[in-house]
């Protein structure tokens, strides 16, 4: 007798199939003496849409809405449908005993199994596989340890409860807004409230008034100290600050207090997904997304980082034991950090990582044991891992250790302040270089209270107050962490869902709302676009997926919250213009025509969403770049065919004159794209990216 084991995608079902002994390849499954290994193409299954119920909710008007089905119900997603068949087919087999769910270690990868067995109408065993990577070891390990499938149950629950509830309000809520004023307007449970971050943001840059302040600074031989007041360094009156630079001039100072403090930071804890979306965003700019995907790949295909999407910063006691093998493991990529840590036994210095309260599912983001080979990584894998390997080296190094001087100078009855740092032990520090270097010249060693200076120079410098500045990705993410929006797995994607919108744009790595966004959150209902609503939400499914909430009251809720929001949109007075719409007219149906960026230039796109005219507004940009200024070329078609053209320099050149050379990274591109590791989408977000896509 064999058992079906199936995991999420077609690459993780090969590393388990080579470890279980599977050698017999087919087209949907690898089997071998024990295990039969299948995979799933991302998700087999989703929640039916309207158009499934009753096909007449295939045309959006808004008298039909709220469209709330009795009972939810699943369906096989098209384009796997021959997957799920190829599954079907092997549950049938008498030799089949039992089914392991090896898909992810989370919510979502739970709902991915559960659906598919549900549709299977399974009624044999089912043991699930929970590891949090994917070497050898850990797979050999983790079939070793099995745990009964009732163990995650709740999780399942809580998984089938956000599905839903993002169906019930983020379908019906779009739905209503775009039928009601005639414009793709998307609003969900989640990425309302953090768009309403992002506007509140604006909201306090556009209402902030610039005050001129001053400070005042002296000098006496190296010294250079600066006013203070029972802790306020500004001065808010001219006139008072030219006094105390008046007073103060060649006068001589007395030093009242010399006070020295030795102090350490303490290492820092591993990371948890949004921590390290917030420090790549940080440091090399990458958005969230692109963290995500980046660290799946080295997660995934190069297995040499845990599972990613968690939400815990700290390690479970018994990873205690792999602690030596996982340094052993990047000794080839970073030999001089690591040597020192092996000479002392690996000793963890920071023993305050081990904490099994604080970790749920999954344990914090670092290293496994499966030896590091740093000319097999991409530039960018290399960025992060680097990250998350000195993060985790950082544990067995000393804290970082420095002492501080606080000097308070008193002069004509006026108080100045000065301060130095000094480093005593660099720590964990010295693997990333951040020691602190300022005023390493220890100017205030030699001083002592009682002590006299001579002031040689007194001066005001002028300033303004800033304004607030706008969200980098760091930002937003930390801001939704704060207000429980969303699931690390979960925030990338909310902020590209917004972006894709047009609600929000991005520039510089900054993110502001656009013209639409400000208007759509003055149509969306108060408590929809309210953090702390939707953090109740996510809390409450959390509770759920630890047995503690019900599943049942949390959809109730939601389903008479649906009601409510579209009820309002109905009734709302509120007016919405397209901020986009131009003066050019629709061949086809005479409507204005909208004006939308492209990926790869601007589009003009009818108003009227039952016409599907649109047409370029400007030439559409090649990958081939100018050999003058290097920016990418028009491409062109005339009599004598295509050709490319610079608009910054007017050159010109013909398609045929330039032979195709691929690149290392088109081919790795190519190579991606025909790869059968294929993540399909499913008709929700399809349906909503059909509403919501700017025709090109």
């Amino acid at each position: 007798m064999k058992s079906l084991v199936l995991a999420e995608k077609p690459s993780v079902a090969r590393d388990l199939a080579r470890v279980l002994g599977c050698t017999e390849k087919k087209k949907h499954y690898i089997e071998g003496p024990r295990y039969i290994v299948t995979w799933a193409l991302g998700h087999l299954m989703e929640l039916k849409m309207p158009e499934d119920y009753d096909h007449k909710y295939k045309t959006w008007t808004l008298d039909d809405l709220p469209i709330i089905p009795d009972k939810m119900e699943i369906k096989i997603i098209k384009q796997t449908f021959s997957q799920f068949k190829g599954i079907e087919s092997l549950t049938k087999r008498k030799d089949v005993r039992d089914f392991i769910i090896a898909t992810d270690a989370g919510r979502e990868g739970e709902l991915v199994a559960r659906w598919i067995l549900k549709k299977l109408k399974w009624k044999k065993p089912v043991k699930r596989l929970w590891i949090s990577s994917y070497t050898d070891r850990a797979i050999q390990k983790g079939f070793q340890n099995l745990k009964p499938a009732k163990e995650y149950e709740a999780l399942y629950e809580s998984a089938v409860c956000r599905a839903e509830a993002d169906w019930l309000i983020g379908l019906n809520v779009t739905r209503a807004l775009t039928t009601k004023y005639n414009d793709p307007l998307s609003a969900g449970r989640v990425q309302t409230p953090t768009l309403g971050l992002i506007i509140q943001q604006e909201k306090d840059i556009q209402s902030f008034v610039p005050k001129e302040y001053w400070t005042v600074h002296i000098r006496a031989g190296h010294l250079e100290a600066e006013w203070e007041h029972r802790g306020e360094k500004k001065i808010f009156s001219k006139d008072q600050a030219k006094k105390i630079v008046d007073k103060t001039k060649d006068q001589k100072a007395l030093v009242k207090t010399v006070d020295r403090k030795e102090k350490s930071e303490q290492q820092p804890l591993p990371y948890d997904l949004t921590e390290l979306q917030r420090d790549a965003n940080r440091r090399f700019g990458f958005s969230a997304k692109k963290t995500s995907n980046v660290l799946q790949g080295l997660y995934e295909h190069h297995k040499i980082v845990t599972y990613p999407r968690t939400d815990s910063r700290y390690l479970t006691t018994d990873l205690k034991s792999t602690m030596e093998d996982r340094l052993v493991a990047l000794r080839s990529a970073y030999k001089e950090e690591v040597q020192p840590i092996l000479k002392q036994r690996a000793k963890v210095l920071a023993p305050r990582v081990f904490n099994n309260q604080k970790v749920s599912d999954h344990h914090a983001i670092i290293p496994t044991e499966e030896p590091v080979k740093m000319a097999d990584l991409t530039q960018d894998e290399r960025k992060l891992f680097d990250l998350i390997a000195k993060r985790f080296m950082s544990l067995f190094y000393p804290s970082y250790r420095y002492e501080t001087m606080r000097v308070t100078i008193e002069a004509a009855g006026e108080t100045f302040l000065t301060k130095e740092t000094t480093v005593l032990d660099e720590g964990f520090k010295v693997l990333t270089k951040q020691q602190e270097e300022k005023n390493q010249t220890k100017i205030l060693q030699h001083l002592k209270p009682g002590q006299t200076l001579h002031i040689q120079h007194s001066e005001i410098a002028s300033h303004f107050t800033e304004p607030p500045p706008r969200f980098t990705e760091s930002d937003l993410l930390a801001r939704m962490e704060k207000y429980g929006l969303g699931t690390p797995a979960t925030r990338a994607d909310i902020i590209e869902k917004l972006l894709s919108s047009q609600a929000i744009d991005r520039t510089n790595n900054r993110l502001y709302p656009t013209p639409k966004g400000k208007q759509l959150m003055d149509l969306v209902n108060d408590e929809l676009k309210s953090p702390e609503l939707t953090a109740r939400w996510e809390a409450e499914l959390e509770e759920i997926a630890k047995r503690k909430g019900n599943p049942g009251q949390f959809l109730q809720n939601i389903r008479k919250q649906t009601k409510m929001l579209v009820s309002e949109i109905k009734q709302s007075d509120k007016k919405y213009k397209a901020h986009n719409i131009t003066g050019t007219k629709c061949p086809e149906c005479g409507s204005l025509m909208k004006e939308m960026k492209g990926k790869d230039g601007r589009i003009l796109v009818c108003s009227d969403r039952q016409c599907n005219f649109r047409k370029r507004k400007d030439p559409k940009l090649s990958n081939r770049r100018c050999p003058q200024c290097h920016k990418k070329m028009e491409i062109h078609h005339g009599k004598a065919g295509m050709y490319f053209q610079c608009r910054t320099c007017n050159l010109v050149e013909k398609a045929e004159n330039r032979k195709k050379a691929v690149s290392k990274k088109e081919e790795r591109q190519l190579m991606k794209k025909y790869s059968i590791d294929e993540n399909f989408g499913n008709s929700l977000a399809d349906a909503l990216k059909a509403a919501l896509k700017e025709k090109d």
